[in-house]
């Protein structure tokens, strides 16, 4: 074997390795059995976004959740006038774990702000290794769920704190 193969191999093996040590951190797949994120790490790859890349555009349906590894990414909304910056995401964000579960167009835009390297997980893969592991369904759905009601419990303090009424507010957790 060649150096360039080895050095390829390294590569990946390490590229592997921090998938699976990103892959533990992100809520979205917490309490998942170690094999089970062996296979997602295999399954993710990694993109590179130049300044202004656009990761998605508001209206797709890319399947696709990413991970910022490093850089940072503007989720923005488009309109007549031009660009409006909704939210700034950091390394360390995970953004779009919902469009790994069923297909759905995209509210908004998400640009890079930075040159930004991101871990990628697309929907076919994600469907793919949940086939292999059909009894995980029920933890993967149950993290979401407690991820709704963090950020409905979040944004429905944030509205009284501002002094926003809530008459009519019934939050998404309670659908």
């Amino acid at each position: 074997m060649d150096s360039s193969m080895e050095k390829n191999k390294s590569d990946a093996s390490c590229e592997f390795q921090q998938n699976l040590e990103i892959l533990r951190q992100i809520e979205f797949f917490a309490g998942l059995p170690m094999e089970t994120l062996k296979v997602f790490a295999y399954l993710c790859r990694r993109e590179s976004y130049t300044t202004e890349d656009f990761v998605f555009h508001e209206d797709d349906d890319d399947g696709q959740a990413v991970y910022i590894i490093n850089g940072q990414l503007f989720l923005i909304h488009e309109t007549d006038d031009g660009e409006e910056t909704l939210r700034t995401y950091q390394p360390g964000d995970f953004i779009g774990g919902l469009s790994l579960l069923a297909p759905g167009r995209r509210l908004f835009s998400l640009k890079a702000g930075q040159d930004t390297e991101c871990m990628v997980m697309t929907r076919e893969k994600f469907a793919k290794a949940i086939a292999q592991f059909p009894e995980l369904v029920p933890r993967i759905f149950r993290s979401v769920v407690d991820s709704i009601r963090r950020w409905d419990q979040q944004l429905l303090f944030a509205m009284t704190e501002k002094g926003l009424s809530l008459e009519g507010m019934t939050g998404i957790s309670a659908l």
